[in-house]
């Protein structure tokens, strides 16, 4: 063992003969501790919400949507059209859609709604929403006996009060053209599957039903509006779509799941900035502390170094003693911080501590996803920190002339 070290575990043990000094050595200790605790739980807070929201997104909706740039009647053969794409790069999914505004009639009341058509194979292999079925099955909606099937989300079934089975009349405001101007059109549905995907958008706005059912329900021939992607990989996202363009031709535009929630996104990513320079700020604290710690104890050992510089320790040796003992103390601060973190992190997600109200956030609870890149950039940073403190107290140790202290003793 260093002799450096061995005196700057000593010193750091040893009782004093003033108190504070150890107060505001445990203050530091505390400091650093809570300072690495609230960056890790916020960090895993931001991470848990990007990546539940990236989740639920990505899962209701495709990497890569194709659109028309004019937005007319829709695209026509769009069967043939589709078939130009699937031996495209990373494209491991192509799904039609039809999307339509509509209006849900059930037994408790009407609720205005998003309709999306849909090829029902083609749908899971380009999104995962309709994996989160909890009710019923997805081939219902093959079933051509009686009236056409409808799925919805669970929040939207519980607001019309509908269940397995239950008739729905769905209108849509483009309506047909009549003598009299347009008039909106209505069709019976029938609920054959309920989704639970967690996240209140969904669940409360989105029905799926068949492309040909849509087509009836919005008066339009056989047509879609859009055509989806999925990908190998989401952040091949930007590229990938630019090659689906040349290959859809100049009448086309497509947009990534990562333009479609910029806003979003954007947001997570400043809020995590702002939560990592505030929270710095509790370790500019305790780094403070630990410098007044040391400085104090430089005043109170003065005579301890005069006496190690007149045996032969070198004045470099000095420094190394202090900044040990402030190094020591941030490490000790740093590995409470990062037990305390990670496990409250830990606990927070597995018992989902703090509820949310979803039709505010989207989500029913705060979630935790604690990464271990995290926690080693924010170990180096509080260490980095302790160690920075520990400069202006080491140098201040070397300056002291062991003449000068022991002259008269």
């Amino acid at each position: 063992m260093a002799v450096e070290f061995f005196i700057a575990r000593r010193y750091l043990r040893a009782k004093r003969k003033h108190a504070v000094i150890s107060v505001i050595t445990g203050i530091s200790i505390v400091g650093v501790a809570a300072g690495v605790m609230a960056l890790v739980l916020a960090l895993a807070i931001n991470n848990g919400f990007r990546q539940e929201l990236q989740t639920h997104l990505l899962g209701a909706t495709s990497h890569v949507n194709l659109l028309e740039v004019e937005r007319r009647e829709g695209m026509e053969n769009w069967r043939p059209f589709l078939d130009k794409f699937r031996g495209a790069p990373h494209v491991v999914g192509v799904a039609p859609a039809l999307y339509g505004p509509v209006m849900v009639s059930g037994p408790v009341q009407p609720k205005p709604a998003v309709l999306k058509g849909i090829d029902p194979q083609a749908e899971v292999r380009v999104a995962d929403l309709l994996k989160s079925i909890r009710q019923g099955k997805l081939e219902a909606l093959r079933d051509e006996e009686g009236p056409p099937g409808l799925i919805l989300g669970k929040k939207l079934a519980d607001e019309l009060g509908a269940r397995l089975g239950t008739g729905l009349t769905v209108m849509s405001p483009q309506g047909e053209l009549s003598p009299v101007g347009l008039v909106p059109t209505y069709k019976k549905f029938r609920v054959v599957a309920i989704f639970d995907s967690g996240f209140f958008d969904f669940d409360s706005t989105w029905v799926f039903t068949t492309l040909k059912a849509a087509q009836q329900t919005l008066s339009v021939p056989d047509v879609i509006n859009a055509v989806e992607f999925k990908l190998d990989d989401l952040n091949l996202a930007e590229p990938v779509s630019r090659e689906i363009e040349k290959i859809a031709g100049p009448k086309y535009s497509t947009t990534t799941w990562m333009e479609q929630n910029r806003t979003l996104l954007g947001a997570l990513q400043m809020e995590r900035m702002v939560t990592v320079v505030t929270i710095g700020l509790i370790e500019m604290v305790a780094a403070l502390n630990i410098l007044i710690s040391l400085v104090m104890m430089v005043m109170e050992k003065h005579k301890d170094i005069a006496i190690l510089m007149s045996l032969g320790m070198r004045r470099d040796q000095v420094a190394k003693i202090f900044m040990l003992q402030g190094t020591l103390i941030g490490a000790s601060g740093t590995a409470i911080g990062l037990v305390l973190g990670y496990g409250l992190s830990w606990l927070g997600d597995h018992y989902r501590w703090l509820h949310l109200p979803a039709d505010v956030y989207g989500l029913s609870y705060v979630p935790f996803a604690a990464r271990p890149w995290d926690g080693m950039w924010v170990a180096a940073a509080a260490l980095l920190i302790s160690f920075l403190a520990t400069i202006y107290p080491a140098r201040s140790a070397t300056r002291i002339a062991p003449v000068e202290v022991l002259r008269y003793e």
